[in-house]
C-alpha cells in the first residue's frame, strides 16, 4: 500500500505489545497476535467465561479463530516500508534510551527485549524474533536497562524459576545445589499466582476506592445539608430575637410614655392649685392691708363707717392645711419592671438549657451518646462551656443585657 504511512500503534497485539503475528480479530473490533489470544484464553478454561483483553467482552462459547488476511497484509507491508527507509535522527539511541544490542556504529533505540536472549533489539534486528521459528517461544517486552538482572549471580544462568521456600528468582542449577527439596515453580507459573492475588487487591482496592467515594459524596451531601440548615436557624433564631427585643422596646416607650404621660397631669394639677392658692393669698394680703388702715383710724365716725361699708371674706377654697403625704412617686413603677425583669430572667435561665441542648446535640457522625439525664448534661463538656460564655455581645444598654446573659450569671437592678 504504497503511500499511505501506517502507524505501528494501530497494528500492534496489546498483549504482546509487538507488531500483530497471524493476527485475528474478535467480534468485538480488537485484534489481536493469534498465540497470544489464545495463551490468554488458555488461562481462562477454569473459568469457562472468555473475554476480550481490551473491553473486557464476554465470549460464550469460546470463538473460533481464523487468521484476519488484510491486517496480516497491512502488518507485512509495515514491515517492508520500515526496512527500507532510512532511520531518522529521532530512531538513534540517546543517553535515556535503550540500544540495541545487535547494531554497530551507531546504535539505533531498541524497540523490544528478549527475556530469553537478555538482549535488546532495533526493529530490523528484531526480525528473527518474528521470521524464525526458534526463537517464536521467546518473551518479548518493551526495552529494558535492566535485563542483566535476570542472570543468575552465582551461575550466571538466566533465573526462570522462582523458589517459594525463600521467595527469591534462581536459576535450574540453584534448584539443583543451594535451593535443594525447597518449593520451587517456574517464574511463569509463580507470576501467574501473584498476578490473581494482585488482581484480588486491585478488586479490594477498588471496591474500597468505590466505598469511599460513596462515603465522601455522603458527606459532602451532609455538609451541605448542615450549612443550609445552620444559616436558615441562625437567620430565623436572629429575627425570634430581633422581635423579642421589638418587643422590649415597645414596652420600654410605652411604660416611658406612661410615665410621661402621668407626670404632666399631676404636674399640671400642682400647677393649677399653686395658681388658686397664689390669687387667694393675693387677696387675703390686700384686704389684711385694708384691714390694718382700718384699725389706724382715729376718727370713730369714720371707722364706724367704714367698716360698715367692708365686704364679707369669702370662703377659701381649698382646705385649711395641704396635706402632703409620703408619696413614692413612681418608685412603684420601677419595682413592678424590676419584677417583671427577675421573672423574665427565671424562665430564660430555665428554658435557656434547651436551647444549648439542642445546639450540642447536632451530630452528623453521632459518635458519642449524647447526655439524656440533668447529671449527663451538666458533666457535659460542650454543654458546660456554652453555658458559662454570653451568646452574644450588646451595647451596656441594662434591657438588652440582662436579656441575654447567660443563666450562670446574676443580674443587679
Amino acid at each position: 500500500m504504497a503511500g499511505v504511512q501506517l502507524q505501528r500503534e494501530t497494528l500492534s497485539c496489546s498483549i504482546c505489545l509487538d507488531l500483530l503475528k497471524d493476527p485475528v480479530a474478535l467480534t468485538c473490533g480488537h485484534s489481536f497476535c493469534m498465540n497470544c489470544i489464545k495463551d490468554h484464553w488458555d488461562s481462562e478454561d477454569e473459568k469457562r467465561i472468555y473475554s476480550c483483553p481490551e473491553c473486557r467482552e464476554i465470549f460464550m462459547p469460546r470463538p473460533k479463530l481464523l487468521k484476519n488476511v488484510m491486517l496480516a497484509d497491512l502488518v507485512e507491508e509495515l514491515k517492508k516500508t520500515r526496512l527500507h527507509a532510512a532511520p531518522a535522527d529521532h530512531c538513534y539511541a540517546g543517553a535515556e534510551d535503550v540500544a540495541c544490542d545487535v547494531c554497530t556504529g551507531r546504535k539505533l533505540k531498541a524497540l523490544k527485549s528478549c527475556l530469553v536472549c537478555l538482549a535488546s533489539y532495533c526493529e530490523e534486528h528484531l526480525q528473527p524474533h518474528h521470521q524464525a521459528p526458534a526463537f517464536k517461544k521467546h518473551k518479548l517486552v518493551e526495552p529494558s536497562k535492566n535485563l542483566q538482572e535476570n542472570i543468575c549471580p552465582l551461575h550466571d544462568k538466566l533465573m526462570d524459576l522462582f523458589c517459594r521456600t525463600d521467595q527469591q528468582c534462581i536459576c535450574y542449577l540453584c534448584s539443583l545445589y543451594e535451593h535443594k527439596d525447597h518449593d520451587t515453580v517456574s517464574a511463569a507459573a509463580e507470576r501467574t499466582q501473584k498476578q490473581r492475588e494482585l488482581d484480588l487487591s486491585q478488586e479490594e482496592v477498588q471496591q474500597r476506592v468505590q466505598d469511599i467515594d460513596r462515603d465522601v459524596k455522603v458527606l459532602q451531601q451532609e455538609e451541605e445539608a448542615l450549612t443550609l440548615s445552620a444559616d436558615k436557624a441562625v437567620k430565623d433564631t436572629d429575627e425570634s430575637f430581633t422581635e423579642m427585643m421589638r418587643l422590649l422596646q415597645r414596652r420600654s416607650s410605652d411604660v416611658k410614655q406612661q410615665i410621661r404621660s402621668k407626670q404632666e397631669t399631676e404636674v399640671r394639677r400642682v400647677k393649677d392649685l399653686q395658681e388658686k392658692l397664689q390669687q387667694e393669698l393675693n387677696e387675703l394680703k390686700k384686704r389684711e392691708a385694708e384691714l390694718k388702715q382700718l384699725s389706724l383710724t382715729q376718727d370713730h365716725n369714720q371707722f364706724l363707717l367704714n367698716y360698715r361699708s367692708l365686704s364679707a371674706l369669702s370662703p377659701s377654697t381649698h382646705s385649711s392645711t395641704v396635706h402632703v403625704r409620703p408619696l413614692r412617686h413612681f418608685e412603684d413603677v420601677t419595682a413592678a419592671v424590676a419584677k417583671v425583669r427577675g421573672q423574665l430572667q427565671d424562665v430564660l435561665t430555665k428554658t435557656w438549657a434547651n436551647v444549648l441542648v439542642a445546639v450540642a446535640r447536632v451530630d452528623v457522625l453521632l459518635t458519642e451518646p449524647k447526655p439524656e439525664t440533668r447529671a449527663e448534661f451538666i458533666l457535659d463538656p460542650y454543654i458546660s462551656n456554652l453555658l458559662v460564655h454570653r451568646m452574644h455581645d450588646f451595647d451596656d444598654e441594662e434591657d438588652e443585657e440582662f436579656i441575654f446573659a447567660s443563666p450562670t450569671e446574676s443580674l443587679t437592678p
